[in-house]
């Protein structure tokens, strides 16, 4: 199993560097960053700071989205990072969640999102494709790599996950929910005539390492509201008993009032207060070392590839650490 970190772009960005340096250290292969470019600083400006300040760290956004940029754009600005630094980044990407509708706009269709997937990737790695009726071809890309990995929790981007992504990121740690949404992804690809063990698995959620359970819940509750998001669009298309969506994944958010997000991804979020205690213990990795290890092992017998660390709260370097020297080690022996 592979491990990631996942941080907002917060200032100063010298310490968003510091904490990925840290965290190649400790064994993560992974670093990822939000993309809201209202909320955060810009990441790709971040990521060729990541990039030169580490050797083997693989960088990209959990995640962009096809709306904030042009196509052409987004493509061109990995291929750079890559003609740089040699084929070190994914593109994580979804219908866009805060990056959209904190600049007032609506999140993508899903028929936008699946073609911006074929079309960054080619782009990228050097081909042509079509964007809005215009052919294009970077022509200095020279051997270049993109991995698309796509973000979905509904049926159909799910399917569509299956049917278009090289990877597959889930972000919750609920073992039930990534056995369905990973069979949901994996019977999309068998049925596109692709090979199902080929898209990569990522689960993503966020990791705190110690004996205080309340204090540590306190600390990742904020990231049932995130979820909550995703899960109200899910409800309000398929509606609240379609059986379409699991329940597990649906019921908690009743209680839903709304969502401010000026305080997005914040430990002490006001608006996260109605996530209860079982979906904070579902959703992320709380406890010991040993708990972390028990959870992963779960995860990784589901087929998850790769968990990513969310690393938004009061012990980032103590987590980091914890995983370097105690988790990672007992998950890729």
């Amino acid at each position: 199993m592979d491990f990631g970190l996942v941080l907002q772009t917060d200032p100063p960005a010298a310490q968003v560097i510091s904490l990925m340096k840290r965290a190649e250290r400790n064994g993560f292969r992974y670093g990822w960053t939000f993309d809201s470019a209202v909320l955060w600083q810009e990441p790709f400006v971040i990521y060729s700071q990541i990039l030169a300040n580490t050797q083997r760290l693989t960088v990209g956004p959990m995640v962009t989205n096809p709306g904030t940029r042009t196509w052409e754009v987004t493509a061109s600005t990995f291929a750079t990072l890559n003609d740089m630094y040699g084929n070190r980044t994914v593109c994580g990407i979804g219908r866009g969640d805060s990056a959209m509708r904190v600049a007032g706009r609506k999140p993508n269709t899903l028929a936008r999102l699946g073609e911006a997937i074929g079309v960054i990737r080619d782009l990228a790695e050097g081909r042509e494709a079509d964007v809005d009726g215009q052919r294009l071809r970077l022509p200095w890309v020279k051997d270049g790599r993109l991995p698309v990995w796509m973000a979905a929790y509904g049926p159909k981007a799910l399917a569509l996950a299956g049917e278009k992504a090289d990877g597959f990121i889930l972000q919750l740690a609920d073992p039930f929910l990534t056995e369905w949404m990973v069979k949901a992804v994996r019977k999309a690809a068998a049925d596109a005539g692709r090979d199902p063990a080929s898209i990569t698995i990522c689960v993503a959620a966020p990791a705190y390492v110690g004996d205080d359970l309340a204090h540590a819940r306190e600390q990742c509750r904020w990231f049932g509201g995130m979820v909550g998001n995703h899960v109200a669009d899910l409800v309000s298309r398929y509606g609240e008993h379609s059986g379409l969506v699991p329940e597990a994944l649906t019921e908690y958010i009743k209680q839903r009032q709304g969502y401010d997000y000026s305080h997005h991804g914040r430990t002490g979020n006001p608006d996260t207060a109605f996530v209860p205690d079982e979906i904070v213990d579902r959703f992320c990795l709380l406890g010991t070392a040993d708990q972390h290890i028990a959870k992963l092992r779960e995860l990784k017998a589901l087929g998850v590839d790769q968990f990513a660390v969310y690393a938004m709260h009061d012990a980032r370097e103590a987590v980091i650490d914890a995983y370097g020297q105690q988790i990672i080690p007992a998950l890729t022996r």
